[in-house]
């Protein structure tokens, strides 16, 4: 066994534990992950190189808790950036050079599963064998993109607090928006995944529970 295969089937593992089983898209992520910061010459994204990395997600699957586990990303740090896309794409950013480098799984890299391993019925089972064995190009296409972070999207102290002329909230990191001279929150401005009582209409006002 090389050295290689010995990280990722190292990385495999630990991404497996944080995820709480193995599957396809732990593979994929990965391996992704791997070749992203390969791409951008981060070689130790969870010591040295921890403050010169940034990776933006474009999907809330699997895969990302093994982009999360590889490069040591987190949203808390704000060092891992969620950008609700629904696609297998990663977009690895290296702070101190600028390179970056999307990382996008190939859509037939399901059915070369399939002629892999035809021997195996489930298609899951099949993908996570046969991922493990293709080659990165077989894998993923890679693109070579720019990306400028915003001042109010790197990592540190949030730069304001304002509060919601409306909820009275605070907010933090020039989330805020003006309408009609106005400062508001979003959910407040544009509507959010929630609704107030008040708003439902049976007249009751907001309980702090």
């Amino acid at each position: 066994m090389t050295d290689t295969n010995y990280k990722f089937e190292d990385l495999l593992q630990e991404s497996a534990k944080v995820h709480g089983h193995l599957c396809a898209g732990q593979v994929l992520g990965v391996r992704m992950s791997m070749l992203g910061l390969r791409q951008i010459g981060i070689s130790d994204p969870k010591g040295v190189d921890r403050k010169s990395i940034i990776v933006y997600v474009e999907m809330d699957r699997c895969a990302t808790d093994a982009v999360q586990s590889v490069t040591g990303c987190t949203l808390g740090h704000r060092t891992m950036k969620f950008m609700d896309y629904g696609k297998m794409a990663a977009t690895y950013v290296n702070l101190k050079t600028g390179k970056a480098a999307r990382i996008v799984a190939r859509e037939d890299s399901r059915e070369k599963a399939k002629r892999l391993f035809p021997e195996i019925d489930n298609k899951y089972a099949a993908q996570l064998e046969a991922y493990k064995v293709m080659s990165d190009k077989e894998l993923f296409d890679v693109m070579e993109v720019a990306v400028k972070p915003r001042p109010q999207d790197m990592p540190g102290r949030p730069m304001r607090r304002v509060p919601c002329d409306s909820c009275g909230e605070h907010v933090q990191d020039m989330r805020e928006v003006e309408r009609a001279g106005k400062v508001l929150c979003k959910p407040c401005a544009e509507g959010g995944y929630y609704e107030r009582p008040d708003a439902i209409g049976n007249g009751q006002k907001s309980k702090i529970l």
